[in-house]
């Protein structure tokens, strides 16, 4: 019997990958018993790759930009039953050349994902099809504050 390695596209290709359903609140993600879970089809995923013709620069409204806010929105707080995006966790996100810049806050410095939150927001972002590369800068200022919220996280929170 002869051995045959595989590479990572032979295997990626013959096995198809189930899409992940949205992480919600108390259903995954950090702070919850099945934290590892969403990173079962990431793993398995084949890397994204994107041609120079078709990844410019990326402004809001632009079709991968919308993607990566859709990511975004399936990132939920621990501790809060809101989007980290709705929560107004995210200043802003950047795309030029396949790469994606997300400036982002935590609702504390001694919030207790702070350490982990930031990389699962580049991991959520790198499996948008489109984003080759994904880097994400924690600032503290300006400080988070209830007002940054949407109205969509302050009527779900009660607070209109």
């Amino acid at each position: 019997m002869s051995e045959r390695s595989f590479s990572v596209e032979e295997v990626s290709e013959a096995t198809p990958v189930p899409k992940q359903p949205p992480l919600r609140a108390g259903e995954g993600g950090f702070g919850a018993e099945r934290a590892p879970d969403y990173l079962d089809g990431f793993l398995a995923q084949k890397p994204h790759t994107t041609s120079p013709e078709t990844a410019p620069a990326e402004t809001p409204g632009g079709s991968l930009y919308d993607e990566v806010i859709l990511a975004l929105r399936q990132i939920f707080d621990p501790e809060i039953p809101v989007n980290i995006y709705d929560l107004g966790l995210i200043y802003n996100v950047e795309i030029a050349d396949a790469h994606c810049l997300v400036t982002m806050t935590l609702t504390t410095p001694h919030c207790p994902v702070a350490e982990t939150m930031p990389g699962e927001v580049e991991m959520r972002v790198m499996s948008v099809p489109g984003v080759a590369s994904a880097e994400v800068a924690l600032v503290w200022d300006p400080p988070w504050d209830p007002g940054k919220m949407s109205d969509e996280a302050k009527l779900e929170m009660g607070m209109l």
